[in-house]
């Protein structure tokens, strides 16, 4: 199974919420629990921010911060929320698709008309 999750190949978000919960099942004995996974969450949404503060803010590196790989952080955010979708019944594939119909149909003029986002 470690190959299949490791080939460079395109992963639809069904696909990925069955690896995850393959992984946690075979590797990683059982879930922690919401509460727990949701502070993982944030740690991870932490990091990912310490890490784009650095590359694309003001802020310089910290030493133990060098090396850090934002595709990897990014990848970190996505594991715990696809967790806690698996965990709570969350089908990631069909709510996103109806966030995305709700932003068209909140936003279909309103970026178009917003004069901050003229160039």
């Amino acid at each position: 199974m470690a190959e299949k999750q490791n080939e460079n190949r395109p992963v639809s978000i069904p696909e990925a919420q069955q690896l995850v919960d393959q992984w946690i099942k075979t590797i990683g004995v059982r879930y922690f629990s919401e509460l727990t996974n949701l502070a993982i969450l944030t740690e991870e949404v932490g990091e990912l921010a310490r890490i784009m503060a650095r590359t694309y803010g003001d802020q310089s590196f910290k030493k133990e911060d060098l090396g850090k790989d934002l595709g990897d952080e990014m990848a970190d955010v996505l594991w715990v929320l696809i967790c806690l979708a698996n965990q709570t019944g969350i089908d990631l594939n069909e709510a996103f698709l109806k966030n995305m119909e709700k932003k068209t149909e909140r936003d279909k003029t309103r970026h178009q008309n917003n004069s901050k986002l003229k160039s």
